[in-house]
């Protein structure tokens, strides 16, 4: 099931409570619908049942790291085209290098910039 073209769905995987509702805010005041999810096996699941427009992954994850989530969703046939953005705090040198050929198709750090974010997530969405 693909999401409406005029209201896209994204899906945000992060295991702070209040990043997840910072970024839910900032985004739903612009159109979008988001999904939440606080660790990757839960973020690939929903990412698997939803088909979101576009993936949100922090680095620092429990069980699972936001390497590991991207590896395996770019694996998968089904997900293969969605872009699968890194927000983190992971800023050291080499982290955006790790993300890209971790599977993500962008990079974006922490703390995010609140103006910035919608037009920085729909770069990535009209790429596709």
């Amino acid at each position: 099931m693909h999401e409406e073209e005029n209201s896209p769905t994204i899906l945000y995987i992060e295991d702070s409570f209040e990043n997840r509702v910072l970024v839910r805010r900032v985004l739903e005041a612009e159109g979008y619908q988001v999904l939440g999810a606080e660790s990757g096996p839960e973020g690939i699941e929903i990412a698997v049942t939803r088909q979101p427009a576009l993936i949100l992954v922090d680095i620092s994850l429990p069980e699972m790291d936001g390497y590991e989530v991207a590896a395996r969703l770019r694996a998968m046939d089904e997900l293969r085209r969605v872009p699968i953005i890194a927000l983190t705090a992971h800023v050291m040198k080499g982290d955006r290098e790790k993300a890209l050929e971790a599977g993500c198709s962008g990079y974006i750090q922490k703390p995010i910039d609140v103006d910035l974010l919608p037009s920085q997530l729909a770069a990535f969405l009209h790429r596709t």
